[in-house]
Formats: C-alpha cells, sequence, structure tokens
C-alpha cells in the first residue's frame, strides 16, 4: 500500500519551512522568513496559504493527507498538542489552539512536537542515527537544541522536557546569565543570539576587524579565525564549550552515536575533529568508543521527523 503524504511545517526561530513528505521523501516544499519576534498568530493565514500552494502543485486535497505535523522550538505538550512554553520566538504560541486551526483549515489531525526531537526523529529514522537504538543529537543553530534517543525510545519525559534542554547544562558556574535565567548555560557561552554579548568580554580588542562587520555570526568568527585574534579567541572558547555541552549529553545518555547538525556545522572540518576527540578522550565510556558524525539531514530532518510522527 503506497505510504499517504503528510503536511510537515518547521516553525524555526528565522525561517518557516514547509513540505508535502512521503516517508524521507520531501515531495514539495517552500519557505518563508519568520518573523517569529511577532508572535505566531499573524503567521498563520500565510502559513496556511503557503500549504494550500503546495497541495495545488502537487495536485492534491487535504483529503489526500494523512495528517499535519508541525515542529516548534519550544516546550511541547506532544499529547495534547500543546505547546507549554517557549522564549522569544513566537511568544503568543501557546495560547493558540493549534488543533482547532488545523480542523478548521484542513480538516486534518494535528501533531506537535520540539523541532530538534522532530530532527533527533528524522535522523534516527531516515538518516545518521538509523540502525542504532541509543543516539544522540546535538544542534549548532542560533541556539543549541539537543535530543534523545535510549533504546529504541526518543526521550520526552513526564513534562515533555526531557533530552531538549542540552544546550542549557551549566558549562560555567560563574558565567553569563542565560535566557532561561540560569548562569553559565553552553547557550549562553557559545551560541549565536548571544554572541554580541559574547564580544563585549573582551574590550582589549576594540580594534578587532569584526566590529566593523554588518553581520556578527558563527561563519564571520571562523572566516575571520585566521587573521583576526578575537575571533581566534571566541572560536577556540565556543569549541570548547561545544565540547563540554556533547561530553555531558554522552555521560547523561550513552548513547552509540553523537550526531552534530545545525548551520553552524558548515565549520565541520574544525567543529568535528574537536567534539570527537573531547568525547572519546574524556568520556566515561570503558565498552569503548562513541561515533560523532555530522547530521546527514541539514535541512530537512525536523520535516521529515514530525512527518513520521503522523505516519
Amino acid at each position: 500500500m503506497k505510504q499517504k503524504t503528510v503536511m510537515a511545517i518547521d516553525l524555526g526561530g528565522t525561517r518557516i519551512k514547509m513540505g508535502l513528505v512521503s516517508g524521507s521523501e520531501i515531495l514539495f516544499s517552500t519557505e518563508m522568513d519568520s518573523q517569529s519576534g511577532n508572535g505566531l498568530r499573524k503567521r498563520l493565514p500565510e502559513i496556511a496559504k503557503s500549504m494550500n500552494d503546495l497541495l495545488k502543485q502537487a495536485s492534491l486535497s487535504p483529503s489526500d493527507m494523512a495528517g499535519l505535523g508541525i515542529a516548534i522550538p519550544g516546550i511541547v505538550d506532544s499529547v495534547n498538542n500543546k505547546i507549554l512554553t517557549i522564549n522569544d520566538k513566537y511568544n503568543d504560541a501557546p495560547d493558540i489552539d493549534l488543533n482547532q486551526w488545523a480542523q478548521e483549515t484542513w480538516g486534518l489531525s494535528l501533531f506537535l512536537e520540539n523541532d530538534t526531537r522532530s530532527a533527533m526523529l528524522g535522523e534516527w529514522k531516515y538518516g545518521k542515527g538509523r540502525g542504532y537504538d541509543n543516539a544522540v543529537l546535538m544542534n549548532l543553530g542560533t541556539g543549541i537544541g539537543t535530543s534523545a534517543v535510549i533504546e529504541g525510545k526518543i526521550l520526552r519525559g513526564k513534562h515533555f522536557q526531557a533530552g531538549i534542554l542540552g544546550g542549557h547544562f551549566i558549562v560555567n558556574v560563574k558565567g553569563e546569565q542565560c535566557n532561561c535565567g540560569n548562569y553559565g548555560c553552553a547557550e549562553a557561552e557559545a551560541s549565536t543570539w548571544n554572541l554580541p554579548e559574547i564580544l563585549k568580554r573582551y574590550p582589549q580588542h576594540a580594534d578587532s576587524l569584526l566590529f566593523g562587520q554588518p553581520k556578527i555570526d558563527f561563519k564571520t568568527i571562523f572566516q575571520f579565525a585566521d587573521s583576526d585574534p578575537l575571533a581566534l579567541l571566541v572560536r577556540n572558547e565556543c569549541l570548547e564549550i561545544w565540547a563540554a555541552c556533547a561530553l555531558n549529553l554522552v555521560n547523561a545518555y550513552d548513547p552509540e552515536i553523537l550526531i552534530l547538525g545545525g548551520g553552524i556545522m558548515a565549520s565541520r572540518d574544525i567543529i568535528l575533529p574537536c567534539i570527537e576527540q573531547k568525547v572519546n578522550g574524556n568520556g566515561w565510556a570503558v565498552w569503548g568508543k562513541v561515533i560523532v558524525t555530522e547530521a546527514s539531514l541539514i535541512n530537512t530532518a525536523a520535516l521529515v521527523g514530525v512527518g513520521s510522527l503522523v505516519i
């Protein structure tokens, strides 16, 4: 029997990705700026229009769909399809009845999940995690997203936050305050959203080339590291933070494989060896070595992952 197609939406902090998904295949897709700081409610009509356009391209109707899957960067009650909490992105989302929206717009059932957990499902079912019963994903992007599969089951926990808060492992007890309210989280110490504050820690480098750039992100940091002392310093310190976070994940969840994803992995040639050395040089793994590898579904993991929940 032919597998039904799923409507899938990945509500990212920067871009909203939408697709018609069948297994690991994205049949048709589109994306738009998220404008997440303005909330989700105002974006729903445009999201609906874009999804309807995809249906027209595919010559399909909502009745041909198995359901709607949505991945979102928050703590999600995946039983009742409710966003419990979200920080600085789509802040109105917890007050929106997305079940009702899916029913009224397309007559479809909704399947809602955290975005990194969705990406973990995608990698586990169709990507580098396939064939492993114990796997961890660490996404390096705007923040640090994590998720884990333990003994063949995606980790959720009683309050739906198990596995996804690895970016808030404390790596510096005297560190900067994080957007979660704690101090010294991996995200506060080494993530894109906090780069402007991270650079302010080094006033002695006020003449750095970085301060003349229109945009400061890790692409810029890695690009300038060979010629700019501040870029090199920040890059190396962030590598240490990411490696420490990865080691915490390995110690906490005992995986066979650690998968690294996210846009910052464009600098994989530098990041992968550093994290692999830290994990397998310091991890308490008497049985052997954890496989450390780059994600294979860099831009589609969350879409196919949340799509697999529908099926």
